[in-house]
């Protein structure tokens, strides 16, 4: 989505003006902000599941030019301030707490300002399982492994190719040689070069202090912004172990098949 310019409102620097965007994901570019803008999220789901859902905001890099608020029944919380350079940084708040004001900053010369976002809805349970926010880095439990590979938007067996840290963004990415693909949502792994071996690029917190190994791991995660984000991964030996335990007893919730 791209709102109209604010260079058509040079004359009514208070105009407010409302957009209505109807996708559970996608991405709004303001260029040339002046006034405001109301962005309302209605997604074509039922109103009565609107409070199981939370909704995040990924700023672009460069997003200038604006204030970004939760505004709700005339009440303003500042979200994101103009000029906020965190990197990478996301912005979750439930879909009942209030929809998103986003006010222009006086400019000198608005022309070299654009406004811009990722949004994405989810339900509560979901978002929370980012992988447990309040510890990403603690590892799973034999019965969240087994709900993960039920529920996750990839499952794969693969091992630790190479591990870059990015000190800015606080994040590792881990490079993924890919033995076996269960499922994936997007295509994050693929086929690359003549030798057809699967590779892809999975994210997780930099503290969590993740270095390249031998063996093999079942990696699982969520998309999260066009990106794979890191969930539970035990090493694979220790997944055979637990799937086959659980469907000895019949408590395996779903099949997989992990051989």
């Amino acid at each position: 989505f791209s709102s109209p310019s604010g260079l058509t409102h040079e004359s009514h620097k208070k105009d407010v003006e409302q957009v209505y965007l109807r996708c559970s994901e996608g991405s709004i570019e303001w260029m040339y902000p002046t006034g405001a803008l109301i962005v309302n999220l209605r997604p074509n789901t039922s109103p009565v599941s609107y409070k199981h859902l939370t909704v995040c905001i990924k700023p672009f890099k460069d997003s200038a030019g604006a204030n970004i608020y939760l505004e709700k029944t005339g009440e303003l919380k500042l979200l994101v301030r103009d000029g906020d350079r965190s990197p990478s940084k996301v912005y979750c708040f439930g879909y009942d707490q209030g929809g998103l004001f986003i006010e222009a900053t006086p400019q000198q010369d608005i022309s070299r300002k654009i406004t811009g976002f990722q949004y994405e809805l989810m339900s509560k349970g979901m978002a929370s399982d980012l992988h447990t926010v309040s510890a990403p880095c603690r590892p799973c439990s034999d019965t969240e492994v087994l709900l993960a590979v039920c529920t996750s938007d990839f499952v794969i067996r693969g091992s630790i190719q190479d591990v870059t840290n990015q000190a800015e963004e606080q994040e590792s990415i881990i490079h993924v040689g890919v033995s076996k693909l269960y499922r994936q949502k997007s295509k994050v792994f693929q086929l690359t070069g003549e030798s057809g071996n699967w590779r892809g690029q999975i994210k997780t917190p930099l503290e969590c202090g993740v270095k390249p190994g031998d063996g093999d791991f079942l990696f699982t995660g969520r998309m999260h912004f066009g990106e794979a984000r890191l969930g539970c991964a035990p090493r694979f030996k220790d997944f055979q172990r637990m799937y086959k335990e659980a469907k000895d007893k019949g408590l395996n919730p779903c099949e997989i098949g992990p051989d």
